[in-house]
């Protein structure tokens, strides 16, 4: 059997109007079609349960049986092309955005986008974060042309919706309440240790992790942050580099 062969057996595998390829046989007395068909579904339920498990926040807020019918159109649009189940469903996000039952529901991808950064973060490398006392060494001088290597988990999550609030409320950190005013929110996902954490940023603070991110010096992100948001508050976006643990190395020029 080749590639022929394996490439018939995957279409057949994702659409139930795919004819069960020539090659399968069956016992005596059972019908080919019959036990393709069992295989079939058990193939897509395991896919199906897998998406489940990456996405619960996604499929609390639409339902079990609205998250089935679309996590079963993503499986045959967007079958697995490695073995690794873990990491299946990067694509989601970006399918849930064009998915038209879910138009009504703009925050959604956003939210998956988030679920699926923090399942990245999960299986990233481990990295020992910066000894807090190593800023305190640095000189006040030439702290701007300083360098900062990101954890390998970090991950920064930016949506015109208030995403975090929304994850919070129905993954069980926060009661569920009304959200006022409703606006966008920032958010790091980071596994400085064993648990992966999701923190709200402060303004201007993704632009300047994502600078920092990119590999330029602690100035020209700071600028960068303060371009984006007025009120950028370069003491606490240090801070937040010292207490999220996201800094795993300082580089100095």
């Amino acid at each position: 059997m080749g590639a022929g062969f394996e490439d018939s057996f995957a279409r057949a595998l994702l659409n139930p109007q795919q004819a069960v390829p020539e090659s399968i046989v069956a016992e005596a007395g059972t019908a080919p079609a019959r036990r393709f068909a069992v295989h079939r579904n058990n193939f897509v339920a395991g896919l199906v349960k897998a998406l489940q498990a990456r996405f619960p926040v996604v499929e609390k807020i639409v339902g079990q049986e609205f998250f089935a019918a679309m996590a079963r159109a993503f499986v045959a649009q967007k079958p697995p092309r490695t073995p690794v189940l873990a990491a299946y469903g990067d694509e989601f996000p970006a399918f849930i955005a064009g998915f038209a039952p879910a138009r009504a529901l703009a925050y959604l991808a956003d939210v998956a986008r988030l679920e699926a950064a923090r399942t990245r973060a999960y299986h990233a490398a481990d990295a020992v974060p910066v000894d807090p006392s190593r800023f305190a060494t640095l000189d006040p001088n030439a702290v701007g042309d300083i360098r900062i290597d990101l954890h390998p988990s970090a991950a920064i999550v930016r949506s015109v919706h208030p995403i975090v609030a929304i994850w919070a409320m129905n993954s069980g950190e926060r009661k569920l309440a009304p959200i006022e005013p409703w606006h966008g929110e920032d958010a790091l996902v980071i596994r400085p240790h064993l648990d992966v954490e999701v923190r709200l940023l402060p303004p201007g603070a993704a632009t300047f992790l994502e600078a920092l991110g990119a590999g330029r010096p602690l100035r020209e992100a700071a600028e960068a942050a303060l371009a984006d948001h007025a009120d950028f508050d370069l003491s606490r976006g240090l801070a937040g580099l010292i207490g999220t643990g996201i800094a795993c190395a300082i580089v100095v020029a």
